[in-house]
């Protein structure tokens, strides 16, 4: 059997089994890379280890030290505690703030990827302390910071704009910002609105917040002492040296957290034990084996696959589904998008005409759809920041089955407003 349909079809049994087993698929997707590469595909191992997401594992982990020590020292849990107060007590408002954050860090230059580091640990923590549906957080976060991903300031949208220039369609950098916001807010929205977010606007009144299980030393929230005030300043640091100095995020949280245990402000083992190592083997051990297809040429044949049922009618929603698709296991702005931008013209001409513009922004929109995914950055973020108290494994799974969603979703909507009404 060619290797390319082999690493496929073990990508797919890796996700199946992650929805219906206890086994981690991180260490499942390790052991099919480590296989099919070097014992059926002949490949040396460290070809395999190339594979390894080293920059998403360090924003992880970066991150989730920081604010592991932010929650252990209750400093989320009083950020949480006056976020709340400040909805006026409408439990249904605190998701909706959330995402407006999120959304506004990434648009002013943070990006996609650090909106959702620096906001997820507050808003999941929030969830958890008010009892809104981990899920449902998830969901506006993600989308908040995908909303803002393609600004003209954030390095997404440098990238994409970069592509479409070179494709005779720059100029536009506003309009491709605008559609994408558009569609990230509207199936934010929407999903919070279906999956029971309305009924959170009926709880008027906030019960008050408990501590955690691993903080029950800490008294309910009143008041900041000096170890919280330090962690503050280091977190808003942290925020503004990335949004204007572009301080890589996983590296600027590191440094962060060496601050806070040099200034004694949080139990630093307490911290690392607290930290989703489950959740980040996870996604890492998946992203190898996503890393093990592209060298196959095991998404080319999905993607082929399904390119082969395009027309010139039909061709918005097809490349929407197939980039979207390809997205929730690829990087959206590192894989996808640089691969798939350039082939318009030639896409184009070989389906005998059509819209180059509405084309890309198809690929764009439903590219960063699906990038709730725990599999992609931002949903592994937002799951990896998720409460002890949550079951973290089936918030994977439900942000999972909503990014697949997802890629229908971008479909039907690239066609609809690009291939019928643009």
């Amino acid at each position: 059997m060619d290797l390319a349909i082999i690493s496929l079809l073990a990508l797919i049994v890796a996700i199946v089994l992650s929805c219906t087993t206890t086994i981690n698929v991180g260490l499942l997707s390790l052991v099919f890379a480590w296989f099919i590469g070097v014992y059926l595909g002949g490949m040396d191992v460290k070809a395999i280890r190339v594979g390894f997401p080293t920059d998403l594992f360090l924003t992880l982990v970066g991150i989730t030290l920081l604010f592991a020590q932010a929650q252990v020292n209750g400093t989320l849990e009083r950020i949480a505690h006056y976020g709340v107060r400040g909805c006026r007590g409408n439990v249904g408002l605190i998701p909706l703030m959330f995402f407006l954050l999120a959304l506004t860090i990434a648009t002013v230059g943070a990006g996609n990827i650090a909106g959702a580091a620096l906001v997820a640990p507050m808003a999941m923590v929030t969830a958890g302390r008010v009892k809104i549906p981990a899920i449902l957080m998830t969901i506006m976060v993600a989308h908040g910071a995908l909303a803002g991903a393609v600004s003209p300031f954030a390095p997404t949208g440098i990238i994409v704009n970069n592509l479409m220039g070179n494709l005779g369609l720059g100029g536009r950098e506003w309009q491709t910002f605008s559609f994408n916001l558009l569609a990230c807010a509207v199936t934010a929205i929407s999903g919070y609105l279906i999956f029971g977010g309305w009924r959170l606007f009926r709880r008027t009144k906030i019960e008050p917040l408990e501590p955690p299980p691993e903080s029950a030393h800490i008294e309910t929230p009143t008041s900041f002492e000096r170890r919280h005030w330090i962690t503050i300043a280091v977190i808003a640091a942290l925020v503004i040296s990335v949004i204007f100095f572009r301080v890589d995020v996983g590296m600027g949280a590191f440094a962060g957290a060496v601050i806070l245990i040099l200034f004694r402000t949080s139990d630093e083992a307490a911290a690392i034990r607290a930290m989703p190592w489950n959740v980040i083997l996870m996604v890492c051990g998946v992203t190898v084996l996503t890393s093990l297809l592209e060298k196959t040429g095991g998404m080319d044949l999905f993607s082929a696959l399904l390119a082969k049922l395009a027309s010139q009618k039909t061709i918005n929603g097809v490349i929407g589904f197939v980039s979207g698709l390809v997205s929730i296991y690829s990087s959206t702005s590192g894989v996808v998008l640089p691969a798939f931008l350039p082939t318009v013209p030639k896409l184009i001409g070989n389906l005998g005409g059509g819209d180059p513009l509405a084309v890309s922004w198809s690929m764009v929109v439903a590219g960063h759809l699906v990038d709730g995914s725990p599999l992609s950055t931002i949903g592994a973020i937002c799951v990896a920041s998720a409460p002890v108290t949550e079951d973290r494994r089936s918030l994977f799974n439900k942000a999972l089955y909503w990014g697949l969603s997802m890629a229908v979703v971008g479909a039907i909507i690239c066609q609809i407003f690009f291939g019928l009404l643009w």
